[in-house]
């Protein structure tokens, strides 16, 4: 491979489009109403104290509302959960419209019904990252007792877990 493709940003996707990621959903409330968007960057960053991250670009539509929150939620989806993915996935949807089920949560974050787990976190840290942000949150509030195989992202689509 030529050496000018190894900083390419086609490189980069071409390289994480075979990093098979779980899929979370990210909520916030935002001035005119909910905001949420499907993510892939979901990690958690340490125990103690309890805090977790995400990248989100800072040209995404539900980026205005999550850089004034000051809490957000994380949804793990379950492989049942493809078309919500794709709802909050898709640009201009309604996300938070039937046949979306969810209800304000602590903290006034929307939850979303039916998932495999979800946090509410607040914010603490949002970290210039080229055209993101990486948002760090720690826990306050959650819920872990979903059941179900978790859905997947890779090679551009949301798959199942095989086995």
């Amino acid at each position: 491979m030529p050496a000018d493709l190894l900083t390419t940003t086609g490189l980069l996707r071409s390289v994480f489009r075979r990093h098979a990621a779980g899929v979370a959903v990210v909520t916030a409330r935002g001035e005119d109403g909910p905001v949420g968007f499907t993510a892939t960057s979901l990690t958690s960053v340490s125990a103690e104290p309890p805090l977790f991250s995400f990248g989100v670009g800072t040209g995404a539509s539900s980026w205005p509302a999550l850089a004034e929150a000051g809490h957000v939620g994380v949804h793990v989806l379950g492989e049942h959960q493809q078309e919500l993915a794709a709802t909050f996935a898709r640009s201009g949807a309604d996300r938070f419209a039937p046949p979306t089920v969810w209800h304000e949560g602590p903290e006034g974050v929307p939850v979303l019904d039916g998932v495999s787990a979800w946090l509410v976190g607040r914010i603490v840290a949002r970290v210039p990252a080229g055209d993101h942000r990486l948002v760090i949150a720690e826990v306050v509030h959650g819920d872990a007792t979903g059941t179900g195989r978790p859905l997947l992202y890779h090679q551009g689509a949301f798959h199942r877990l095989g086995g």
